[in-house]
C-alpha cells in the first residue's frame, strides 16, 4: 500500500473525489495519509479532519526559500511514496523535484497543452477556452517537472463546451465530468505501477 500526500490550497473538492475514491475501493493500491495546504485555514484541511488524515500546512509566505526543503522533509517523515497535486496553487521546485522525480502528480483543468502554463488556473483556463471558442475542453493528469504544467501526461478526458457556458458552469462540469473521474483512475494508475 503506497502512501500518498495531497496537496491543497483551497476548498478540496478534488480531495473530495480522492477520499471518496479510497472509500469506493477505485483507489486500493495506495491511502491518503497526509494533507498539505500553502495555506491556513482552508476548507480541504477540515475535509482530511473529518476523515482522520492528519494535516499540516507548509507556507512558501512564511518560510520564503525554504519551502521546497521543508516539504520534502514533511514527505520524507512520513515515508511518502506519490504526491498528489490537487488545486495547490504554489509553483514546485528544487529539491522536492529532484527527491520526488515521477512521483509528483497534478490535476490540471484543460487538454494540455491548451491553456496551461504559469497564471492558467481556476476560472482564468475556463475563460480562455471560451474566449478561443474551443468546442472541447477537459482535464489532463500530469507528472510534475520544473516546466509548469510541462510534465509528461497520465490520463485526459474531454469535456463539450456548451453555447451557454460561462467560465462558473464550464469549471463546475469540468470537475465533475473529468476531474473528479480521472484524478482517482491516475492516482491508482501511479500506485500500482510503483
Amino acid at each position: 500500500m503506497k502512501k500518498i500526500a495531497v496537496l491543497v490550497s483551497g476548498g478540496g473538492t478534488n480531495l473530495q473525489a480522492l477520499i471518496d475514491a479510497q472509500n469506493s475501493g477505485i483507489i486500493k493500491s495506495g491511502k491518503i495519509v497526509a494533507v498539505v495546504s500553502n495555506k491556513p485555514g482552508v476548507f480541504a484541511l477540515e475535509r482530511a479532519e473529518k476523515v482522520g488524515i492528519e494535516t499540516a500546512v507548509i507556507s512558501r509566505k512564511e518560510l520564503g526559500d525554504g519551502f521546497d526543503r521543508a516539504l520534502t522533509e514533511f514527505m520524507k517523515t512520513h515515508n511518502i511514496d506519490l504526491i498528489v497535486l490537487a488545486g495547490f496553487l504554489a509553483i514546485l521546485g528544487g529539491e522536492l523535484l529532484r527527491e520526488y522525480e515521477n512521483r509528483i502528480i497534478n490535476i490540471h483543468p484543460s487538454l494540455i497543452p491548451s491553456f496551461c502554463g504559469d497564471g492558467f488556473y481556476g476560472l482564468r483556463v475556463h475563460q480562455a477556452a471560451l474566449d478561443y471558442g474551443v468546442k472541447v475542453t477537459g482535464a489532463t493528469v500530469h507528472y510534475v517537472n520544473e516546466v509548469v504544467d510541462g510534465g509528461k501526461i497520465i490520463m485526459q478526458k474531454a469535456v463539450y463546451i456548451d453555447p451557454d457556458d460561462t467560465a462558473e458552469t464550464l469549471q463546475r462540469r469540468v470537475m465533475e465530468e473529468a476531474e473528479w473521474v480521472i484524478l482517482p483512475e491516475a492516482v491508482e494508475q501511479v500506485c500500482a505501477q510503483m
